[in-house]
């Protein structure tokens, strides 16, 4: 073989290490022009193969039939030129071929039959068995929805022998739970895929299709949470496959159809290459129909005007790429039935653009960031819903009217329709002098207006109430105008304003002009601005009498209130009251006392039939709760919460008490409960454009998935949230925990290259922290993560980095553990003999010996052991100086010194220690000590003599192994 042939070879073999793609095939096209120059014909037909393998896994799959039919024909003139593996190929891409021509409408059926018919002929004279065969024709009687055709194939399929010949096991599982769901019988779908999503079968494109396969099944038999966890982990293997727009076809339909629309676009915005590639109609189709469901989806919303991705070169709306992408997928749909010659596929085409949601909601947990206009209302709750007809100004008075007396709410927002509707054409001029101090009084409590607007308004209500003739409210509009200057910092005004205002108010109760209500509203206005000075404090001296005057102000309210709490409006003063004291109890560290008054104050307000007012103190009264350890008492605070906020609660408003309740249960160990919070959290945060807390309830979804072992799942969430963490406003924690635990999710995917990435970028973010045990660990977990992935350079930079962190930080067992690695990696690079790993290990050593490390210097030795031996590259010889034989003698003698090192141990160093023996017996017996290796064999089976079969996993392992000593060394155990 000459150089030349060699490389272009060993480019052959590193194509399908490249991604797929355009770049990927054109290089195969390039590496095929030089084979044909080469005139080594094995070499074109390899080279044959690869750009058929290519071509078949990238969007130009309509390229690969006619260098299938070139390779066909050099076998039929030159089989010779084919060695074994190059006519196994062959034979298998002959399926790759007859199975993908369905999808190309421009070729007619009769030359698909042809093939078909070709390839069976083929198979029969290789002597290959006829169950790829069968599955090619059931692909065909499928496509043309010939049901009868297709039962008689999938038969025969099954009956059919496997050979080499036959799809590999997921492959073959995936059609058949394909074949069920088609026929409408989901469960006998699912149970077929259950070895693939289940990691017993596999292969380079499963799980990854049966994934997005099952999602529609799975909704269909109410496992939604199965599905979503598909989804997340699907997307994640699709997502960098150009091939498998069929599979993101699923995921897009999926969206659409769980109320996850944004989620939809933001895959759509992903390939706009998708929209034009043409090369295989078939998932072009199936891409084009789930684009129009989308679309539609968005247009039955409302927002048919919304901006999204489309074909490049237009800008699209939801509405008019709906139009295009269903015209474009009937139109591919009436090729395939011309070329058919029946109407099935542009039936199913149809079907599917009709398909409507199977749930209205279904929260994902990631990010899915759209635009303003693109946001999908959420219903009102069935209570809320009303068919009445819009209220005149008169209606609108009245409703205003009714929820003030309510204390709902909703008051602010009904009065401000009032505003809106007065002084209108056509509208009488109902509102009274009174009424039009409610109105501007409520129009100030608006906390978007500016402070000195609403200050203004309270004014304004206060001089109108006093025309009115209700001295009593007028008074109890100015404490409050007095509360919102202290909000918006003029504590000193506030305070000198609120004194003569608590005179004048129970003065006006003495004499019958001002309700309780009004008066201990004014009292309770005293205490909010001594709460507001407490918040402002700068200083402790500060805080000290601002707690004192809230305590004080709180009390006389409470002394004020207590006697006339059957009046209206008292209640909830009291509890006010009640959660002031219990602010105060706090501050002063009483977390139980604080805790059960935030508790009374939600009593009395659900007591007085206003629980949406108790929601604040329940929540209140679960932070101290779970910092006091009583998490069960939490729990029950926060799901009060959520129950008494009911429809009341603001979108963002649900998600902090989701998110509160989420925590809460995730610190007593359920996490699997508090992913199901953290994710309707994270919903009803992206509902209610509160995009920091969306961030952090997905942060924290996120590792709680990955607790619960759900390691694909946190990686979609964990991807999903990074970008939007920045230092500036999350922290540099939040965004080293998020890189932390993605490298974890990503190690159980074994991903070990991407985690490193994640776990660097986390170590450099940690380098500059004054405590340095986080960027240690960091730069040690990246060295595993780089030395698994093989890029031995890099993880030896990552291990020096934390060998000197250790080192600085005097932690010497992982410095040990750094040194050790070190040794096995100047081994895999191929470093001249022993000298680099022996000085590591030396150095291992020392530093062992040193802080006296028995546990760790007796695993170095060990290692050192193995290093030794796995070094020769020969079984030792007889002579005495025979250089294997020297170094298994020396191995032995370290394994030996490592036993000892454990023998003081005692009983808790038995696993190390039996684990050592063992390697010594088998040392022994290569260096033909038949004697020695079964005494050390016997010494082991004896350490565990107490601990029963099957009761300790190590036990049993240490047991088996000697027995498999034993047959070797007799001779059982040898061929």
């Amino acid at each position: 073989m000459s150089a030349g042939t060699a490389t272009i070879r060993q480019s052959l073999r590193e194509l399908l290490d490249e991604p797929e793609g355009p770049a990927r095939n054109a290089r195969a096209e390039r590496l095929l022009a030089e084979a044909e120059q080469s005139g080594d014909a094995p070499l074109l037909v390899e080279a044959l193969v690869h750009q058929l393998q290519v071509y078949n896994y990238s969007s130009e799959k309509d390229k690969m039939f006619v260098p299938f039919a070139r390779l066909l024909r050099m076998w039929d003139e030159r089989p010779d030129d084919f060695d074994a593996f190059m006519t196994h190929h062959l034979f298998w891409m002959f399926k790759w071929v007859s199975s993908s021509m369905v999808d190309q409408p421009h070729i007619p059926l009769a030359a698909i039959e042809k093939w078909q018919a070709e390839m069976a002929h083929r198979y029969r004279l290789a002597g290959h068995s006829t169950r790829a065969v069968h599955q090619g024709e059931l692909e065909i009687a499928r496509h043309l929805g010939d049901m009868e055709r297709a039962g008689r194939a999938y038969a025969a399929w099954q009956a059919a022998e496997r050979d080499r010949m036959a799809n590999c096991h997921a492959c073959e599982l995936h059609e058949q739970g394909g074949w069920h769901v088609l026929r409408d019988r989901d469960e006998e779908g699912l149970a077929a895929w259950a070895p693939v999503l289940e990691g017993e079968h596999t292969c380079a494109h499963e799980p990854h299709a049966v994934l997005a396969a099952s999602l529609l099944p799975l909704l269909r038999t109410g496992r939604a949470d199965r599905a979503r966890a598909h989804h997340l982990r699907g997307y994640r293997l699709v997502r960098p496959m150009e091939s498998m727009r069929y599979a993101v076809a699923l995921h897009i339909e999926f969206c659409a159809l769980t109320g996850n629309e944004a989620r939809g676009l933001e895959i759509l915005a992903e390939r706009p290459a998708y929209f034009t590639d043409d090369g295989n109609p078939g998932s072009l189709l199936d891409y084009l129909a789930v684009t129009a469901v989308l679309m539609d989806r968005l247009v039955a919303l409302g927002h048919g005007a919304q901006p999204v991705p489309g074909p490049a070169g237009t800008e699209w709306t939801a509405a008019t790429l709906a139009v295009e992408a269903r015209a474009r997928a009937l139109a591919l749909a009436a090729r395939f039935d011309e070329r058919n010659g029946n109407g099935y596929v542009g039936g199913q085409t149809r079907e599917r653009l009709a398909r409507r949601p199977l749930l209205d909601r279904l929260p994902l947990g990631v990010r899915a960031a759209r635009p303003a206009a693109a946001a999908v209302p959420v219903p009102p709750a069935p209570e809320e819903r009303s068919e009445a007809p819009e209220r005149d100004l008169a209606g609108l008075l009245a409703e205003a009217k009714r929820l003030s007396d309510a204390h709902d709410p909703q008051a602010g927002p009904a009065w401000r329709a009032v505003a809106e509707r007065d002084g209108k054409d056509g509208e009488p001029d109902v509102l009274t002098v009174h009424d039009r101090a409610s109105m501007a009084d409520h129009l100030a409590m608006d906390g978007e207006r500016p402070a000195a607007e609403g200050a203004e308004l309270f004014a304004t209500a206060s001089r109108l109430y006093e025309e009115a003739g209700d001295a009593g409210e007028a008074v109890a509009a100015l404490a409050r105008r007095a509360f919102l200057l202290s909000m918006d910092g003029a504590g000193d005004e506030a305070a000198r304003e609120i004194g003569p205002l608590v005179v004048r108010a129970l003065a006006l109760h003495t004499q019958g002009a001002a309700t309780a209500r009004q008066a201990s509203g004014v009292l309770v206005c005293r205490a909010r601005i001594a709460r507001q000075a407490l918040m402002r404090a700068e200083d402790e001296k500060a805080g000290e009498a601002a707690v004192a005057a809230l305590d004080r102000a709180a009390r006389e309210t409470l002394e004020f209130a207590e006697p006339l709490r059957d009046e209206d409006g008292v209640p909830s003063r009291l509890a006010e009251v009640l959660g002031f004291l219990a602010d105060v109890a706090g501050f002063g560290g009483d977390g139980p006392a604080a805790a059960g008054l935030y508790t009374r104050a939600a009593d009395e307000t659900v007591a007085a039939g206003l629980p949406w007012f108790a929601v604040e103190y329940e929540a209140r009264a679960g932070r101290i709760q779970v910092q006091l350890g009583d998490h069960e008492a939490a729990e029950r605070s926060v799901r009060a919460a959520l129950e008494h906020g009911g429809s009341r609660l603001p979108a963002a408003g649900r998600a902090r008490l989701l998110l509160q309740l989420a925590e809460t249960v995730a610190d007593a160990g359920r996490f699997e409960e508090a992913t199901e919070a953290g994710l309707d959290a994270a919903h009803w945060a992206d509902e209610g454009g509160d995009e920091a807390l969306g961030v952090y309830a997905r942060h924290q979804l996120g590792g709680w998935l990955l607790r619960l072992g759900r390691a694909a799942e946190a990686a979609a969430v964990l991807e999903s949230v990074l970008p939007d963490i920045d230092v500036e406003n999350h922290g540099e924690g939040m965004l080293v925990q998020t890189l932390w635990w993605l490298g974890d999710g990503l190690m159980a995917l074994d991903e070990p290259r991407a985690a490193a990435e994640h776990w660097l970028r986390a170590a450099d973010v940690a380098r500059g922290w004054p405590e340095q045990h986080d960027h240690a660990m960091l730069a040690q977990l990246a060295g595993q993560a780089l030395y698994r992935a093989e890029l031995n350079p890099e993880a030896d930079l990552a291990y020096t980095r934390a060998g000197e962190l250790w080192r600085e930080l005097g932690e010497t067992a992982p410095l040990v553990r750094t040194l050790r690695v070190r040794a096995w990696i100047a081994i895999r690079e191929g470093l001249p003999g022993l000298a680099p790993a022996r000085a590591f290990m030396a150095e291992a050593e020392r530093v062992c010996e040193e802080a006296g490390l028995r546990e760790e210097l007796a695993d170095t030795c060990r290692q050192t052991a193995e290093l030794i031996a796995h070094a020769c590259e020969e079984d030792p010889g007889e002579a005495p100086d025979d250089p294997a034989r020297l170094a298994y003698e020396e191995a032995l003698g370290q394994v030996d010194r490592a036993v000892a090192v454990l023998a003081p141990a005692g009983p808790e160093a038995t696993a190390q220690r039996t684990a050592a023996e063992l390697m010594a017996a088998w040392l022994e017996a290569d260096l033909g000590r038949p004697e020695g290796a079964l005494r050390r064999a016997a010494a082991v089976v004896a350490a565990y003599e107490d601990v029963p079969p099957d009761t300790d996993e190590t036990a049993d392992a240490r047991r088996a192994e000697a027995e498999s000593l034993r047959a070797y060394v007799t001779g059982a155990g040898r061929s």
